[in-house]
C-alpha cells in the first residue's frame, strides 16, 4: 500500500483516532506505527523488567497501537510472545498480531535458522499456545534458511492458511528473487526489510515489486537503533560490548555524515515543532509503498514518543528538505 501525502503538519498528538491502513489485499488494517517486541524479551537490552514490559505494551495500545510484532525466538522462552498475552490478551479482538517462525535457538543459545516445514509448523502452532490464540494474523518465514529452498518453506505457510492457522503470510530479510520464488507458492501479504534514511537499498528492487504486487512493506530500524532519533551526539563513544559497532553508519567517515544529516534534520525538526525522532518516522511511513514501521520499546515513554507519529503528516515542502538533506548526506 502506498503511503498517503498531505499539506498538513500536526505538531501535538491529542486524542488520537489513527488511520488504519490495509494489509496487503487482506481485510486486515493496521496502523502506521507498530510496536516490535524483540527489547521486551529481554535478550539483548539492559534493564528490562517484567512490569515494566507489560506497561510499555499497554502504553502503545492506549496511545493508538494496534500492530504488534513478536517472533518465535523472542525470548528463549517465548517471552515476548507470553508478555503480549499477559498484557493485551483482553484485547485480543481489536489488535493485529504479526509472528515470524524458522529460526530457533540451539541449546547453547545461539540463533539457527530452520526453514524445514516440519519446524516452522511446529513453531507457528507453539506460537499459538503462548498467545494464547487460535490464529495468528500474519506469519512470517524470518528469513530465508540457506540450506532449504524458499519454496520449500513457503509450502508450509500454505498449509498454516489452509488450516485456519494463519490469516496471511509474510516474508522478511529476503533478496528480490526469494520473494517472487516465495510468492510464487503463498500468496504474500507483507515483507518486512530493514529501511531508514541512511539504508534505502529496498527502493532499488524488493520496494517496487511490493507496490507491483499489492504486498505490504512493514519496515524495521526507522530510526536505525537510536541514530536518527538524534540520541547520539557527534562526540559520543559506544562501549565495545554495544552492538552498534558492526553497522558501518556508526563508524568512521559514515558517522561524521550520518552526524551532518543529524544537524538539518533537527533544525527542520525544531521549524516544525516536532522531536527529530516523530520527524524521521512521520517521513518514513508518508514514503510510497511503506505500510508501517516498527518501532521497538522496552519502556512507556519511547513507545508513547513513536506513537505520536501516527497524528500528522508532513507537508510537500518539509518532505522536499529532507530530502535534499539526505541528497547531500549521500554525495561522495
Amino acid at each position: 500500500m502506498s503511503a498517503p501525502t498531505d499539506s498538513s503538519v500536526s505538531s501535538q498528538p491529542g486524542p488520537m483516532l489513527p488511520e488504519l491502513r490495509t494489509l496487503g489485499a487482506t481485510d486486515i488494517r493496521v496502523t502506521s506505527i507498530a510496536m516490535g517486541c524483540w527489547p521486551i524479551a529481554g535478550i539483548t537490552t539492559q534493564g528490562v523488567t517484567k512490569p515494566r514490559s507489560l506497561a510499555t505494551l499497554q502504553a502503545a495500545f492506549d496511545a493508538g497501537i494496534n500492530f504488534f510484532d513478536t517472533a518465535y525466538c523472542y525470548g528463549y522462552e517465548g517471552e515476548s510472545d507470553r508478555l503480549i498475552t499477559e498484557a493485551l490478551g483482553h484485547v485480543r479482538d481489536k489488535i493485529v498480531i504479526a509472528s515470524k517462525g524458522g529460526i530457533q535457538w540451539s541449546a547453547d543459545r545461539v540463533q539457527v535458522k530452520d526453514g524445514r516445514p516440519e519446524t516452522i509448523v511446529r513453531q507457528c502452532e507453539e506460537s499459538l499456545q503462548r498467545l494464547g490464540t487460535d490464529v495468528i494474523d500474519l506469519y512470517y518465514l524470518h528469513g530465508p534458511d540457506p540450506q532449504v529452498p524458499v519454496e520449500i518453506s513457503a509450502e508450509a505457510f500454505v498449509r498454516l492458511f489452509e488450516q485456519g492457522k494463519i490469516r496471511s503470510a509474510g516474508l522478511s530479510n529476503a533478496t528480490l528473487e526469494q520473494l517472487s520464488a516465495f510468492h510464487r507458492v503463498c500468496p504474500l501479504s507483507a515483507y518486512q526489510p530493514r529501511y531508514n534514511m541512511v539504508q534505502r537499498e529496498i527502493e532499488q528492487s524488493q520496494l517496487p515489486w511490493c507496490r507491483e504486487n499489492h504486498v505490504s512493506c512493514i519496515v524495521y530500524w526507522p530510526l536505525m537503533k537510536g541514530l536518527l532519533a538524534g540520541h547520539y551526539p557527534r562526540e559520543h563513544l559506544f562501549p565495545p560490548t554495544d552492538s552498534r559497532h558492526k553497522y558501518a553508519v556508526f563508524q568512521g567517515q559514515e558517522w561524521q555524515r550520518n552526524q551532518d544529516l543529524l544537524d538539518e534534520l533537527k533544525a527542520i525538526a525544531r521549524r516544525c515543532e516536532l522531536s527529530v525522532a516523530r520527524l524521521v518516522l512521520q517521513w518514513t511511513i508518508q514514503q510510497a509503498g511503506i505500510t508501517s514501521a516498527l518501532c521497538g520499546a522496552h519502556r512507556p515513554e519511547q513507545i508513547q514518543e513513536n506513537a505520536f507519529a501516527m497524528a500528522g503528516k508532513l507537508n510537500h515542502e518539509t518532505l522536499m528538505e529532507i530530502e535534499s538533506a539526505i541528497a547531500r548526506r549521500d554525495l561522495p
